[in-house]
């Protein structure tokens, strides 16, 4: 971790021969928090939508373009100088509006049940993750979560807080796979994503599963085309948990390099 950054360093866990690494927004939730503030209270979806297709073409990086949209939630929020749109005030809207993959649940005691551990990788903030966690997942409290800080100040407005503040990224996902691909022997890792913020992680996971969103709105999926970078489209967690068996209840190991190169072909 960077000297600039004092979050608190995550668990790695050892002698593993699987692990599930997965985005929170967008991919465990069915609808990205932070799209939602933006869109809602921000710049709107049309300049969003834009600041993420540079991000994507690599016009601009997640970090900064991230903080415009931020910018734009507490700056929009004003009346006569004062900060309508507090963090308080946005993780309460997300966390009454935003909903969750209702298999999510189901595969997370999947995995407990089969010792994989399960990480939820997240440029977003905490706060935010847990408001939503504790409203319809209560249950799997304890999950860890590597995302992002948030900083608030006296007159209202609030700052995101990088992970690694000197990344392009903001949070560098690629960091929290990196433990798990240097380790001998390495654990397969399965690694869940969907938008700009997954694009530093693409590279790093044995198996990406991407999830397709009927929006459009499919930024990991068309960079992975754009890069040929190996994946495998996915719409619910239920729908990856069957891919997933076939490989952690394969006998052998070449049987389980089979399915995956079978699953996961080369792109075109």
């Amino acid at each position: 971790m960077s000297q600039e950054s004092p979050l608190s360093e995550p668990v790695i866990y050892h002698g593993k021969k699987f692990i599930v690494l997965s985005d929170w927004d967008g991919t465990i939730t069915t609808q990205d928090s932070n799209d939602f503030v933006t869109d809602t209270f921000g710049m709107g979806r049309s300049d969003r939508f834009a600041l993420n297709q540079r991000i994507r073409n690599g016009e601009d990086n997640f970090r900064d373009a991230f903080r415009k949209m931020i910018v734009s939630v507490v700056e929009n929020g004003k009346e006569e100088g004062k900060v309508k749109h507090t963090f308080e005030f946005c993780k309460n809207a997300v966390a009454n509006n935003i909903k969750v993959d209702d298999t999510f649940k189901a595969f997370y005691e999947f995995c407990e049940t089969n010792d994989i551990p399960v990480v939820v990788v997240s440029s977003g903030m905490e706060p935010i993750i847990r408001a939503v966690l504790n409203k319809h997942l209560a249950s799997l409290d304890g999950i860890q979560i590597i995302s992002n800080e948030v900083k608030t100040y006296g007159d209202g407005s609030w700052d995101i807080q990088y992970r690694h503040p000197e990344s392009g990224f903001g949070h560098d996902k690629s960091k929290a796979i990196a433990p798990y691909r240097n380790m001998q022997p390495a654990p397969i890792v399965f690694f869940f994503g969907d938008g700009v913020s997954d694009l530093s992680a693409a590279r790093g996971a044995t198996c990406l599963f991407v999830k397709f969103k009927p929006n459009g709105e499919n930024e990991l999926m068309e960079y992975c085309i754009m890069n040929k970078i190996k994946h495998r489209l996915f719409q619910s967690f239920e729908e990856a948990q069957g891919v997933m068996k076939l490989i952690i209840f394969a006998e052998t190991e070449e049987e389980q390099q089979n399915i995956i190169a079978r699953e996961w072909p080369e792109v075109a």
